[in-house]
């Protein structure tokens, strides 16, 4: 079962069914759409089937951990670790609502889920893939620790960065588990 994490202003903890309209709300902002997957926003029905498996596969079955972030209750994000065999390791997936961007809750989450990583699931490498064009995104990995390994020209002419951080070198010691 993912576990619950808490940072000092998130909680990430297993979805609930009644998250399904604002997991759907976030990945249909083309605001944060723009950032995932290939940049293209699906149609509502395909996030809400998305949503569905979180529950009929992913839990069921003990895939790997995904969590809804909250801050102060609120649903603002979507976070998960899983393993990839795009990078060959186990990566970090994480989309935060706009409205949350901008005060550092990306790194505290990335914290959180890198720490969860090293601790819980005892890995030595956490990877990360970002677009090229994402700069945010690519800062906010780099303050924690994330270096680039390599890029990937994709199909459509943009770039993907594979990145990864080694435990021992990123920054913060992890989050508090509990729930």
């Amino acid at each position: 079962m993912t576990p619950t994490l808490r940072t000092a202003r998130l909680l990430l903890e297993p979805y609930r069914p009644e998250d399904e309209d604002a997991f759907v709300a976030l990945f249909q902002d083309r605001r944060v759409c723009r950032w995932l997957g290939d940049g293209t926003l699906a149609p509502e029905a395909e996030d809400r089937a998305l949503f569905g498996r979180i529950f009929t596969k992913v839990y069921a079955r003990r895939l790997f951990d995904v969590w809804a972030v909250r801050e102060d209750g609120r649903y603002v994000g979507h976070a998960e670790i899983k393993p990839t065999e795009a990078v060959g390791g186990h990566e970090i997936v994480y989309a935060l609502a706009p409205e949350a961007w901008g005060r550092g809750l990306g790194t505290e989450l990335t914290e959180a889920v890198v720490g969860h990583g090293f601790g819980a699931l005892g890995l030595s490498e956490v990877h990360a893939t970002v677009m090229v064009a994402n700069e945010a995104s690519l800062a906010l990995l780099a303050r924690v620790g994330f270096a680039r390994r390599r890029d990937i020209e994709e199909e459509d002419g943009t770039t993907t960065r594979c990145l990864a951080v080694v435990r021992g070198e990123g920054r913060g010691s992890g989050p508090s588990v509990g729930g």
